[in-house]
């Protein structure tokens, strides 16, 4: 039974662990993302409070670590805002709580909201602040629980499942792999845009945009980077030389990259430091299609220190 916890030098009674996590659920709720809180939040199970240690359950060690690495320092500040005193907040993978019924997390398979395009797949994840630089997110969950009641449907096996999420997101290769980052390409740009700019140009793009976050669902953009032409064409295997010639592409840099020089002083006078580079993340119209279509592009989508660098 979850008894409250009396504190002497207050004379008050205090939450059991029941009632303290439904507490920190509440404050949880508030303050994130519908998606994230039953990507997340929603599948832990509580298992206990004792030795001033709250300790709940994850269904595997990626939301284990996800939890840990993002939420366990807002927890315990709760936690130890309700129990006054300290507090430690211990995650640990409990695979058993989600042996059938109810407590199973439910992962339905859902269409993303972007229409047609390549996308790399991410269960609800959106990318805090203090993320390194990540690409876009989206929205699809993984695994659709079959309704058991429909006509014809095949029984669920609760052991493939696991076994399928555990080797999507519980595993070393998933670990190197980490499939719930990635980058979104739609069709279009590489049905309409490529043949247009070419491989070097459709290449350095993806690159640049490898540095910069962006999340459609959420409005988040950090696109504006410091970097230098020498990493951008490694990440795009291509030369320098290429990477310099894409940048001063007409249509590249109309549509989609803008880069100034950053020149610094120094004792033998002034020298080259890398470049700034602003990254147009969404795809914008082909000109041919802007123009049979009537949709026009904004001729200035960057900012106002972009405009005119050549090289």
């Amino acid at each position: 039974m979850d008894q409250p916890v009396q504190n002497r030098s207050l004379g008050v009674n205090l939450p059991g662990h029941k009632e303290a996590w439904e507490m920190v659920l509440g404050e949880l709720r508030h303050d994130m993302s519908r998606a994230l809180y039953e990507t997340w939040v929603q599948p832990l199970r509580l298992v206990g409070y004792e030795n001033k240690t709250f300790t709940v359950g994850a269904y595997n060690s990626y939301g284990k670590d996800w939890v840990e690495g993002r939420l366990s320092a807002q927890i315990t500040r709760i936690l130890e805002g309700l129990y006054n005193e300290p507090v430690s907040f211990k995650v640990i993978v409990q695979n058993g709580f989600y042996k059938g019924g109810a407590s199973s997390p439910s992962m339905g398979t859902k269409q993303s909201s972007f229409q047609g395009g390549s996308q790399f797949i991410e269960p609800s994840i959106q990318v805090e602040e203090d993320e390194p630089p990540q690409i876009i997110s989206t929205k699809i969950d993984f695994f659709e629980e079959q309704d058991e009641t429909a006509v014809g449907a095949a029984p669920v096996n609760d052991r493939s499942r696991k076994f399928m999420l555990q080797r999507a997101y519980g595993s070393e290769r998933a670990r190197l792999i980490q499939p719930e980052r990635g980058m979104f390409l739609t069709n279009y740009f590489f049905n309409n845009w490529l043949p247009l700019i070419g491989h070097s140009a459709f290449t350095v793009i993806l690159a640049a945009r490898s540095l910069c976050f962006w999340n459609p669902m959420t409005g988040e953009l950090r696109n504006v980077v410091e970097t230098e032409m020498g990493e951008l064409a490694e990440r795009a295997a291509v030369s320098v030389r290429t990477v310099k010639d894409v940048l001063n592409n007409e249509l590249v840099q109309r549509y989609f990259l803008r880069y100034r020089v950053r020149r610094v002083m120094t004792s033998n006078g002034v020298r080259t430091a890398g470049i700034s580079l602003q990254v147009r993340m969404d795809d914008p119209l082909t000109p041919l299609d802007q123009v049979t279509s009537g949709l026009m592009e904004e001729e200035e989508w960057y900012f106002p220190e972009f405009s005119g660098e050549k090289e």
